[in-house]
């Protein structure tokens, strides 16, 4: 293992780091690719321990972007000065979970997601999600990066 390889280890969040960072955090900034290349959009999203949940309006070009193309590259990130700086890439497949456009048929898989997601954005109004002008889509990762330069303490 290379000196950069054991570095970046170091600066890696452990699990309980990265969930706590992702649950806490509120924007993200969502990478997609279309015909005229890639574009990034700034969304809020959830982390539910395994995969990142995004709302997305459905007549948007990234919601068009995931149709025709569900790779997906997300950057979570948080800090000012460089020894502040941490965050997240996930890299993966992204899928449309329930109704699109999301009008507010009862869904197990969306309900709580729904819940804590008005909880955290929408001053509990669930109903604002149920305008007819959203879908969920479902991130799935195939691969996380963190880093957290805090770890670096004076050595920076």
């Amino acid at each position: 293992m290379t000196d950069q390889q054991r570095r970046a280890r170091t600066l890696a969040m452990d699990d309980r780091e990265l969930a706590e960072f992702l649950r806490a955090e509120r924007t993200c900034r969502v990478a997609t690719m279309s015909g005229d290349g890639p574009r990034a959009t700034p969304l809020w999203f959830l982390w539910d321990g395994s995969a990142l949940w995004l709302s997305s309006l459905v007549r948007s070009k990234r919601h068009s972007d995931l149709r025709d193309d569900p790779r997906i590259a997300v950057v979570v990130d948080a800090g000012h000065g460089f020894t502040e700086l941490r965050g997240a890439e996930i890299i993966g497949d992204a899928a449309v979970v329930g109704e699109s456009p999301r009008i507010g048929t009862p869904d197990t898989r969306l309900d709580p997601m729904e819940q804590e997601y008005a909880a955290k954005y929408l001053d509990g109004d669930v109903a604002e999600l149920h305008a007819g002008t959203h879908a969920w889509v479902c991130v799935t990762p195939r691969k996380i990066v963190s880093w957290d330069f805090r770890k670096l303490g004076n050595r920076g």
